[in-house]
């Protein structure tokens, strides 16, 4: 089983323009290891990244794309 840890101080708020009732998106960073990833509630999931910061950037063009 890969070492997951979800770094709680990375997550995200929902999409502020939101998605009616489902209330937007809310994504979070995740550790693998050496890697980090992002990762959504709508089952999205971005490339392993060695920076957290570049896991955050693809976060926020996952939630800006879908505004």
């Amino acid at each position: 089983m890969p070492y997951l840890t979800q770094d709680p101080q990375q997550t995200a708020e929902p999409d502020s323009a939101g998605s009616g009732a489902s209330g937007g998106h809310r994504t979070s960073t995740v550790e693998r290891g050496a890697f980090c990833l992002a990762r959504c509630n709508c089952g999205w999931s971005g490339p392993a990244r060695r920076a957290r910061s570049q896991a955050r950037t693809d976060a926020d063009r996952h939630t800006a794309g879908d505004r």
